[in-house]
């Protein structure tokens, strides 16, 4: 069986009687495999001296002439605009551009692991892999950066800054628009942007002394999560007078949700949103929000990597791009 190079994974799989998608888990360390069965593949790998081919990886003096990005998902105006940006840099540089969107698919991880065999560099969002997946693309490819996200070590950031910015449009909500309860919507866990929006939203709380803002109603970034937030949030007895919403999209939702049920925006409840996508200057309230740049976030993403192929980027690069707030109608701002 095992020939002058080496035995292949169908032929490993066939000897312990597994799938070939488990021997290619176990050979690369990831993904969910009982232990006695990971054992048991093991031994089959050590005792033939099986050496995963990587589909073909080419060596270091090679290009496939190929950049890959992976995010969370693709639809909606955030994602369009950031691949807008990483594609307008990359084909400068005429190279073909792979994206991979993880959301709705069963092998998302594995599809990550087999774009690092296949690009000359990946750019991975934050929060969109495990730890344990990111660090074996690490192992793939050698020229892997973040966007978007907490910084690793080691590895080179691209990232838009959340957490100034929510706590600047939090203070203002509170100083100058006098609201003493506020609401956060948007999911901390698993979205580092996410996260430090919330942070942000909760040291305004502190720094104004007011009390410890409630846990954020934990929902999707899309106008339909937006929908269920105003539902929940305008039921509570007393409802919020401010909600501060982790995407412009959210905000969009809870806005016409508002306004359908009869309430004043910004006279009952002040809105605001983030990303200051185009839709949030033309509502009707026009809607607060904070501007980041998202088609620069994809246009620097691409020169980053770039230069991380060619050897010209330091490996702790963490470079942050500036966000401001916009302060429109709906949070009680004059025209």
């Amino acid at each position: 069986m095992v020939g002058r190079k080496g035995p292949t994974v169908r032929e490993i799989a066939d000897r312990v009687g597994v799938s070939i998608a488990t021997v290619s888990r176990v050979a690369r360390g990831v993904g969910q495999v009982s232990p006695q069965m990971r054992q048991r593949v093991i031994e089959a790998i050590e005792r033939y001296n099986y050496r995963p081919s990587h589909l073909g990886r080419v060596p270091a003096d090679r290009r496939r002439g190929a950049l890959g990005i992976v995010f969370p998902g693709l639809a909606g105006p955030y994602y369009s605009e950031v691949m807008a940006g990483f594609e307008a840099e990359a084909v400068k540089a005429r190279p073909s551009m792979l994206i991979l969107g993880t959301h709705v698919l069963r092998d998302s991880e594995e599809l990550a692991l087999d774009m690092a065999d296949r690009v000359d560099g990946i750019a991975v969002m934050g929060g969109t892999v495990s730890a344990e997946v990111f660090e074996a693309i690490t192992r793939r490819c050698e020229d892997v950066i973040q966007f978007a996200g907490d910084p690793s070590p080691g590895i080179p950031t691209v990232r838009t800054e959340s957490r100034d910015a929510v706590e600047q449009l939090s203070l203002h909500l509170i100083r100058e628009h006098g609201h003493r309860r506020l609401a956060f919507v948007g999911r901390p866990v698993g979205s580092p942007d996410v996260s430090a929006r919330w942070a942000g939203f909760r040291a305004a709380h502190e720094v104004t002394g007011l009390p410890e803002p409630s846990k954020p109603l934990e929902l999707g970034l899309v106008q339909h999560d937006g929908v269920i937030a105003a539902n929940h949030l305008l039921a509570l007895d007393p409802p919020p007078t401010a909600i501060v919403c982790a995407s412009d999209e959210l905000a969009i939702g809870v806005l016409v949700t508002a306004l359908g049920a009869g309430l004043r925006v910004p006279g009952d409840l002040a809105i605001t949103g983030f990303d200051d996508i185009p839709a949030a200057a033309v509502t009707n309230p026009a809607l607060t929000t904070v501007r980041q740049p998202m088609r620069e976030l994809g246009a620097q993403t691409a020169r980053v990597l770039q230069r991380h192929i060619k050897g010209e980027c330091e490996p702790g690069l963490d470079l942050v791009l500036d966000t401001r707030p916009v302060l429109r109608t709906s949070c009680g701002c004059p025209r």
